[in-house]
This record gives C-alpha cells, structure tokens and sequence, in this order.
C-alpha cells in the first residue's frame, strides 16, 4: 500500500547535505572534464575554472536563500512555479528531469567504460539497478553508501596531486596563463567544467528531508560548492603541470595519463577504479534528485499522478524511482556517452537561469539582486558558449517541452469547457 499525501522524512543535517552536494560534484566530472575544457580553452583552462566557480557560486546562492524560503522536494522546480509562474516552474522541472536523466546515463555509461569497457553498456544497466534499489531503501542508507564513495573519490584525488606535483615530475612553466583559444575558448570551457559543478543543487531537491532547511541548506550549499573548487583547482593544476594544455586536451583519460606521465604507471588502476566510484556516486546523487523533482511535478498534474506515492515505510518516492530508474537504463542500453553529457548540459544551465531568476524576485533590494542578475546572465553566457550541436539538441528538447505543456493546458481547457 502507497500514499501520496505523505510527507518525506526530515533525517539530513548539514554534514548529511554537504556529502550529498560533493558526491554530486567530486564526481566523473573531475575525471573526464579537464581533458575537453583544455581542448577548448588551451592555456586558458584555469580562467575558465575560475569563471565556472564564479557562476556557480551565484546560482548557488540563489539556490540556498529559495531553497530556505521553500524547504520542498523538487528545488527549481518549486521555486519557478512559486516566484515566476506554473509555466516557469514547468521549464526548470522539464529541463532538470530531460537533462539530468541524460546525465544519469553518461555517469551509468562512464562506469562501464573504466570498469569493463567491452561490456559498457550491460554494467551500465547494473549499476542503474544496484543504485535504484539503495535509493528504495531510504534517504539515510543513500547518505552513508555517499559518505564512503566522496572518501575513496577524495582519497585517489589526493595521490594523484602528490604524484604530479612530486619534485622532479611537475613543471611550473607549463602553467602559463593566456587566452591561446580566445575568449570563446575560455568560455566554451567554463561551460564544460560548470557541467561538473552543478550538483550543489542536489541539496536544494531534497529540501523536505532536510532537518531545519532554512539554516541547514544554505550553510550546507556554499561549504560543499568551497570544497568542490579547492579540489577541482588542485587536480587540474597538478595534471597541468604534468602535460601542458595540449596533452591535457588531447588525453582521453586525463588523471590516468597525467599519474603515468609522472613516472608512476602503478598509480593508474587506482585512478580508473576511482573514477568508477566517483562515477557511482554522481550517479546515485542524480537518481535522487531526478525522483524528487519527478515526485514534485507529479504532485502538481505535469507528470502522471501515481509518481507522486510516497512509500508508507521507507518514506521516499518509490515509484518516480523506479520510473526514473527504468527510464536510464534504457538510455544506458542504447545512447552515447558524447551526446548524453552534451546534451545534459545546455539543459542544467537553462534550470539555473530560471533559479536566478527567481531569487532575482525575493528582495527589490538591488544589492540583494546583484547575484541573481550575474548568475542569470552566466548562465545564458555558457549555455550558448557550448558546441553548436549541444545548443541545437537543448533547445529542441526545451521547445518539446512547450509544446508538451501547450497541449496538456489545452485539452484542461477544452475538457472543463
């Protein structure tokens, strides 16, 4: 027996939430993206981490002050449909659940890939199924199984900046700052590594089960968010000082390349097995996320009804998770791992421009609206910055969206007349 009137239950303190925001950002990203940010942006990789850390600070922030005002499950979603309209919280529920179920399957895909390349996708589909039935169990055993991956994540991220940066290994001159690929380089770059920054919003999602949101979450948001850019910029300085930009950008795997270009090949399969558990943990923190965004819109008529049971038990949203779960095993069997975490992308930027957007409604203040303001047009900035075919498929799925909402309006009315 289910019930969808249930509340969730409130179990995360701010530890609780910051391992959740860093185990939705100390993730594959930090494996995979340096090596496509350097491609872009040549010597000018460090500015463009520096300009994804800004944007996401600002939408971090506007993301913790909505998150205090309304502590529900489903954040941007919630705080568009309450501040802007149904139809803006509509887009932002749309485009997180389209984009980030993309990016479930490139973290599910990524998993197979460093474990078992040549069976990728089936260890894909596994691991989907494994993290699914933790997430049924409960909040809490999602928060512990976190806890463990962001330490082992933390841990292999360690060697490899002490390999690199050993005496001997490590070269200051390949650090040199420029704009070598111009400022659409830089910006193009800041779009990919912001890719791998965005999953501070996983404790704005789960605002219902969080203990005391007001003073938790926007304590929990800028601590894991500081953690989250201490590491970025000490892995991709090491790795730079190793291979210089162009290897950087050339190398597939970048942390592996980087450790056996220091002399240290032993070190690889501990860097492969650590990107499959960073793999795991965004992966898990994304399920979570997508459900309760999921769970959210069902409640409100936009998603079918019976997604928004909540387990009379386990107290969580048993069959958006399921649903979600089935829904990225599919895309693990059959897509691209490219075109996934493209594609997720101009979708994550267009959920935080609607976050600022709203925070930008909080307070006519105008001090109070300089940081939603920055982090709207940043967002807007990156968001086109992408590869053209990443724009092109984003869009095409927001106005999907429109259109989708368009209809369902429409036969309400017609129905009611």
């Amino acid at each position: 027996m289910t019930t969808s009137g249930a509340g969730l239950r409130r179990t995360l303190g701010v530890h609780d939430a910051v391992l959740v925001g860093l185990g939705s950002m100390i993730g594959a990203g930090v494996f995979s993206a340096l090596g496509p940010a350097a491609r872009a942006a040549g010597s000018g990789l460090l500015p463009g981490l520096a300009l994804a850390a800004v944007v996401a600070y600002c939408n971090a922030m506007s993301s913790a002050r909505l998150a205090a005002r309304y502590p529900a499950s489903g954040g941007t979603y919630v705080y568009g449909r309450e501040r802007l309209g149904a139809f803006w919280g509509y887009m932002a529920g749309w485009a997180f659940v389209v984009g980030k179920t993309a990016s479930c399957a490139a973290m599910a895909l990524t998993v197979g890939a460093y474990v078992w390349p040549g069976q990728a996708h089936a260890l894909a589909i596994a691991s989907v199924v494994a993290l699914t039935a933790v997430n049924y169990g409960g909040i809490q055993k999602s928060a512990w199984l976190t806890r463990v991956i962001v330490a082992v994540v933390l841990a292999v991220l360690a060697a490899v900046v002490v390999v690199c940066l050993a005496p001997g290994r490590a070269d200051a001159e390949r650090l040199d700052i420029g704009l070598s690929s111009g400022a659409g380089g830089v910006l193009q770059a800041a779009g990919l590594l912001f890719f791998a920054f965005a999953g501070y919003a996983r404790i704005a999602t789960l605002g219902e089960e969080v203990r005391d949101p007001a003073r938790t979450i926007p304590r929990a948001v800028p601590l894991a968010l500081g953690i989250t850019l201490v590491v970025y910029a000490c892995v991709a300085v090491a790795t730079l000082a190793v291979l210089g930009p162009d290897r950087l950008g050339q190398a597939a795997a970048p942390l592996a390349d980087a450790v056996r270009a220091a002399g240290a090949p032993g070190v690889v399969p501990v860097v492969r097995a650590g990107a499959a558990v960073a793999a795991l943990g965004s992966l898990l923190a994304l399920i979570l996320g997508v459900s309760r965004t999921t769970l959210a819109m069902a409640r409100d008529g936009h998603l079918p009804g019976a997604l928004a049971a909540v387990h009379p038990r386990f107290r969580v949203p048993h069959r958006a998770e399921l649903a979600v779960g089935l829904v990225v095993a599919a895309l693990a069997a059959t897509v691209d791992v490219r075109g996934a975490i493209g594609f997720s992308s101009f979708g994550v930027l267009a959920y935080y421009a609607v976050a600022n957007a709203s925070a930008w409604t909080l307070s006519p203040a105008l001090l109070s609206r300089v940081m939603p303001v920055a982090g709207l047009l940043g967002c807007a900035t990156l968001a086109f910055a992408l590869p053209a075919g990443s724009v092109a498929a984003g869009a095409g799925v927001l106005v999907a969206g429109v259109a989708a909402y368009g209809v369902r309006r429409w036969w309400a009315h017609r129905r009611g007349a």
